[in-house]
């Protein structure tokens, strides 16, 4: 019998900010993949999970009882432009849940059908679709970088059609929530301030407890967020990873990343590189996104103005262009670091960082390989490096320079990963999941869930796409 002691905080506090929902009962909901460590972690029997009612929830088609299933409302700016209702599409929140650590976490599921906010849309999701934010999700979990997590992936029965037909499937994700900078722009839209500072209470107890009760607790609130959101696009930029749609409403006030659709991982380094089929003119390019974040913290900072200075919002103009110029301060701060730790220089500058991400940018060179190269120089084998970088003439003047500042090179390889999800190994596997195989999406999983341990037998999952295989183009639904 399936049993799960719901907490469900955001249904109790936040009237009004979401809707109560239903997903869509499905014919025939079947379990393809389940994250065992994930369930024990939050105090989930897995085996319970697999079973009939188990199963049903995480489709969506019936829920336990505790359950307060919802579809969430927020607004949010989607490519520069603001759309002030937007929401769970085809999504619920099914509850909240106390880990074993007593943390809180989201139970919430993508697919699950029509919503009152689906714009048109059919609710549903693809397998393929769900199996990719599987991969990538937990490649980034194995990687050090805050995340949302799945929990599992059914199929529905159902065929999904899109520019193909797909098998239909829900996937069950976990989050520490999915409060979203669109979350408060949804209030500051209509001028619920009453709401907003709800909102803002609710989230800073969830998120920020130590802000508490205390008299300047929207502006430090304001500032933990930035802090947050600077770290983890730090992170993401020393890993090549492109998010692809940063838009305000995939911006998580957690400081996790969410909404893996088209998102992808470079191959060769490329600030201006971009996936997504949408983002014609670049505005999230893999080297845009710090400028992006700051943009998206402007549109939170707009929304708390009027909780910072009640009486005259625009007294608070001043703190929030303080904080916003702290954060690129504090950006910079943290890419140095991230990369001091990938280069092993503990004292690291933005010359030695570009010097060498400029050389791997003219000679089109692998991002990922590039820093395992590395590593190998600095255990005294420089060849694989100089064939990689093609005898760039500035690569023995930089290595020169480099070693008489290394100082950490034993921790290089912990922190510069072999595996990463390959966007031409993700699509085989994906295209593999469609037909019924999944051995090739589980072995990639294995692979990018111990991403700094080297394997033998997994040497074909190490490097780029092959000469010729294309540019590579990603869409909101995958």
């Amino acid at each position: 019998m399936l049993t799960i002691a719901f907490d469900n905080s955001y249904a109790r506090d936040l009237e009004g900010l979401y809707l109560p929902w239903q997903g869509a009962v499905v014919p025939d909901p079947a379990m393809v993949w389940l994250n065992e460590g994930l369930a024990e972690e939050l105090g989930l029997d897995p085996e319970a999970l697999r079973s009939p009612e188990g199963v049903a929830m995480l489709a969506g088609s019936a829920m336990p009882e505790g359950a307060a299933p919802l579809a969430m409302a927020y607004a949010g700016h989607q490519f520069g432009g603001f759309s002030p209702q937007l929401g769970d599409g085809r999504a619920l929140l099914v509850g909240e849940v106390l880990n074993r650590q007593g943390q809180r976490r989201d139970i919430h599921l993508k697919g699950s059908g029509k919503t009152p906010f689906s714009r048109g849309g059919d609710g549903k999701a693809g397998l393929g679709p769900v199996l990719r934010e599987v991969l990538i999700g937990e490649a980034m979990h194995a990687l050090g970088i805050p995340t949302t997590r799945a929990l599992a992936a059914t199929t529905t029965g159902e065929t999904v059609w899109r520019e193909k037909p797909q098998i239909g499937s829900v996937l069950a994700r976990v989050a520490d929530s999915h409060l979203r900078v669109g979350t408060f722009q949804f209030f500051y839209a209509r001028q619920e301030t009453a709401r907003l500072r709800q909102l803002a209470d609710y989230t800073i107890a969830r998120h920020y407890p130590e802000l508490v009760g205390t008299d300047d607790r929207y502006l430090a609130f304001y500032h933990a967020v930035i802090a947050r959101q600077m770290a983890l696009i730090a992170q993401w930029v020393g890993v090549g990873f492109v998010h692809g749609v940063m838009n305000t409403d995939n911006c998580a006030i957690s400081g996790e990343t969410i909404d893996y659709g088209p998102c992808a991982f470079i191959d060769a380094h490329d600030p201006a590189s971009v996936f997504s089929s949408i983002d014609t003119q670049g505005r999230y390019a893999f080297g845009n996104q710090p400028v992006l974040a700051r943009w998206n913290l402007a549109r939170l900072g707009e929304t708390l103005m009027t909780l910072i200075a009640p009486e005259d919002p625009q007294q608070a103009l001043p703190e929030v262009q303080s904080a916003l110029e702290a954060a690129e301060i504090r950006y910079d701060t943290l890419r140095r670091k991230k990369f001091g730790a990938k280069l092993g220089v503990s004292e690291v500058d933005d010359a030695l960082i570009d010097g060498f991400l400029n050389m791997l940018t003219a000679q089109s060179a692998d991002f990922t390989l590039a820093f395992r190269k590395l590593g190998q120089a600095a255990r005294g084998d420089d060849a694989p490096l100089i064939a990689h970088l093609n005898d760039d003439p500035r690569l023995f003047a930089w290595l020169e320079t480099w070693r008489a500042r290394l100082d950490a090179a034993d921790k290089m390889d912990a922190v510069n990963p072999i595996y990463i999800p390959r966007n031409h190994r993700v699509e085989e596997a994906l295209s593999a999941a469609q037909t019924g195989d999944l051995a090739p999406f589980l072995r990639l999983l294995s692979a990018v869930s111990d991403p700094f341990t080297k394997r033998e037998g997994f040497e074909d999952l190490e490097g780029p796409a092959p000469a010729g295989w294309g540019d590579y183009v990603t869409y909101c639904g995958t």
